[in-house]
């Protein structure tokens, strides 16, 4: 075992000084400049990435163990980060998997399996996933193709539509299992998108879920529904990442609406902000933002840490999100939380 590796077990077994209970994940697609913007990171600045994460006191941990100790009261060194990959590009093979290995940083990927499986151009090939979890990479269910979860094919009923998405996620745990001896339950969801009944079909089967919301997690996190970073395109800029890395979880709980579905333009959100887990932040220097606007904030209950967001500005597309920060007193870091909604009449 990496000598990084068994100290970073014996401080999530024993904690230390710096100990925390919070941590970050990150998202990457491609790495590659020859792939679509939206969702890919040049080789160079990947690798900035990571040489930032490694000379600024930062501690890269695997999915499992970060997951581990939040769910079960643990702590994790200060300043925890995940690293992910989805859908299992072949660049991940080529370009990322040699970088991190020589940062000696553990990594997930996220598997749709049916590319795989037709051996689609792009997509890495089953022997070379293989090699990789061999050699430690988690490897874990992003489904059998990418596929919207949200949409229901014609005549389906809501039962028959998540006795589908079911039948998918199995067959693609079965097909993970049986190439990798890997079984983990976890599942981020295609283009991160999911609703209530999702969320209770992973529920019933023990599964922990990951979207593409951004904000940092902690014990009180939403396990059906864990928030990462995406790191492309614009977002990819290590200015505005090294922010993202060193953030910290609200203690927060959605009041109202349940469901991150939704037709309306501007739809209102109710929030409530308890004392902080990790850290400490002020209630009067909060605030949430939409595609870098402010959102108006009406306090129903300021002692109790409830408020409700009003914004005025409409969106048009299928997928945006509501960013609430607040700097953390006594540290130059933010606590960072994000509400995701989605419009599934809007087409991709």
């Amino acid at each position: 075992m990496p000598l990084r590796m068994l100290v970073l077990g014996l401080l999530l077994l024993t904690g230390h000084a710096g100990a925390a209970s919070s941590g970050v994940v990150l998202v990457y697609h491609h790495v590659a400049t020859d792939t679509p913007a939206s969702t890919s990171i040049s080789p160079e600045d990947f690798r900035s990435h990571l040489e930032y994460l490694r000379d600024n006191g930062f501690n890269v941990v695997g999915l499992d163990a970060m997951v581990e100790a939040l769910r079960g009261g643990g702590k994790l060194p200060d300043r925890a980060v995940a690293i992910t990959f989805d859908d299992g590009y072949s660049s991940i093979y080529e370009t990322a998997f040699p970088m991190l290995r020589s940062f000696d940083f553990p990594f997930t990927l996220f598997l749709s399996t049916d590319p795989i499986d037709l051996q689609l151009r792009n997509y890495m090939s089953w022997a070379q996933i293989e090699e990789m979890a061999a050699a430690g990479v988690l490897v874990a269910n992003h489904m059998l193709e990418h596929l919207h979860m949200l949409d229901r094919m014609e005549g389906e009923s809501e039962a028959l539509r998540i006795d589908r998405l079911r039948t998918k996620l199995l067959q693609a745990e079965q097909k993970i299992l049986e190439h990798t001896g890997q079984s983990h339950r976890f599942l981020a969801y295609p283009y991160g998108e999911f609703d209530p009944a999702i969320k209770d079909m992973l529920r019933e089967l023990d599964f922990v879920g990951f979207a593409q919301n951004s904000g940092a997690i902690g014990p009180s996190s939403d396990f059906l529904a864990l928030p990462r970073y995406p790191l492309a395109g614009s977002f990819a800029d290590l200015e505005s990442a090294s922010l993202k890395f060193a953030t910290l979880p609200f203690n927060v709980r959605l009041l109202e609406p349940e469901s991150p579905v939704t037709d309306a333009p501007s739809p209102m959100v109710t929030l409530q902000f308890s004392p902080a887990e990790t850290g400490a932040y002020d209630l009067a220097s909060l605030g949430c933002f939409a595609s870098g606007q402010p959102i108006p904030m009406v306090w129903l209950d300021r002692d109790a840490g409830i408020v409700r967001l009003e914004p005025e500005t409409g969106f048009s597309g299928r997928r945006w999100r509501y960013i609430c920060t607040a700097p953390d007193i006594g540290s130059s870091r933010f606590h960072w939380y994000s509400v995701q909604w989605i419009n599934p009449a809007i087409p991709e």
